[in-house]
């Protein structure tokens, strides 16, 4: 079993930054793909970024890149999302999420089914 806490959530001007962190539980995260997805009211949750386990390849939606990093500190168990000029549709409940240890999922990494533990999320809103 896997937990996952996110934190960094907040109220920001658009044009400003966040930077959210996932810190897992257990002695497995290296061998994890780990996600960030994001839902807002009324809509479907959304893929935001992912970086696989092994190469430690990374995967953004078009409507983060150039604004959106994911990264990842295996020793300390964390997965992170820096947000830059972040704007008004950016404000969602972020989650992160991981999936099974040592399974590759570079043609997969998108869809919310392909992962097995998923964080409580944390509120992002940027006011305009």
């Amino acid at each position: 079993q896997v937990q996952l806490v996110e934190s960094g959530g907040g109220l920001v001007q658009a044009g400003g930054s966040l930077r959210l962190s996932c810190a897992a539980s257990g002695r497995t995260f290296s061998s994890r793909t780990m996600a960030w997805f994001r839902q807002a009211p009324g809509k479907e949750r959304e893929f935001v970024a992912a970086i696989m386990w092994s190469g430690g390849s990374t995967y953004s939606a078009d409507s983060v890149k150039g604004r959106f990093t994911i990264s990842r500190d295996n020793a300390k168990n964390t997965v992170y999302l820096q947000m830059n000029n972040l704007k008004p549709e950016d404000t969602a409940v972020y989650s992160c999420a991981a999936g099974e240890a040592y399974r590759s999922y570079s043609g997969t990494y998108y869809h919310p089914s392909t992962y097995i533990y998923w964080g409580q999320g944390t509120q992002v809103t940027v006011s305009s």
